[in-house]
């Protein structure tokens, strides 16, 4: 079940903070309960996926997307990720979550999102490709931009960000059926 209670909490937590630069890096405090476990007593990797919402979405308000989303009858879709499990999540365990944005090209923003253990060690890390969408289909980041009252660039890819959109490019779509 998604965790809507969690997400009203974190959305009403930064309501006042500050509002964050475009790459501005979101922190947040989370903790694996057990409704976020599997059978080996730690943190879900497709729960992980589901509460890296609970950092995505109050980035999003802090930037000023939120309101803009709302303004113009926009909403926001994941249209690919790439995650990377390093360490496990045990229950009660409390995490530290890292959210921002790392560039955006014209058709897709791309977000970078990692879980950090008590002792410092990165438990994962996730690359998201997201598309803000309207009634008919993919709305353009400079567009968005435009709407936030933004005249900013993107910064430039990271390699291993250009290396992953490069990558899947190449991926066939629809997937190859037997």
């Amino acid at each position: 079940m998604y965790p809507i209670m969690r997400m009203v909490k974190e959305l009403i937590k930064f309501r006042n903070a500050s509002p964050l630069p475009l790459t501005g890096t979101h922190v947040s405090e989370h903790r694996c309960w057990p409704s976020d476990i599997d059978l080996w007593m730690e943190l879900n990797n497709g729960r992980t996926l589901t509460l890296f919402d609970l950092g995505r979405i109050p980035l999003a308000q802090r930037i000023g997307l939120v309101g803009v989303l709302r303004r113009e009858k926009w909403s926001m879709t994941m249209a690919g990720a790439t995650v990377r499990y390093r360490r496990r999540i045990r229950t009660f365990e409390k995490i530290e979550m890292r959210s921002r944005a790392v560039f955006w090209d014209d058709r897709f923003i791309y977000l970078e999102q990692s879980m950090w253990k008590q002792n410092g060690e990165c438990a994962n890390h996730a690359l998201y490709r997201a598309a803000v969408t309207d009634k008919n289909g993919i709305v353009t980041p400079d567009r968005v931009m435009e709407a936030m009252g933004l005249d900013e660039q993107s910064p430039e890819a990271p390699d291993w960000v250009a290396n992953w959109i490069a990558a899947e490019s190449t991926r066939p779509w629809p997937p190859m059926q037997d």
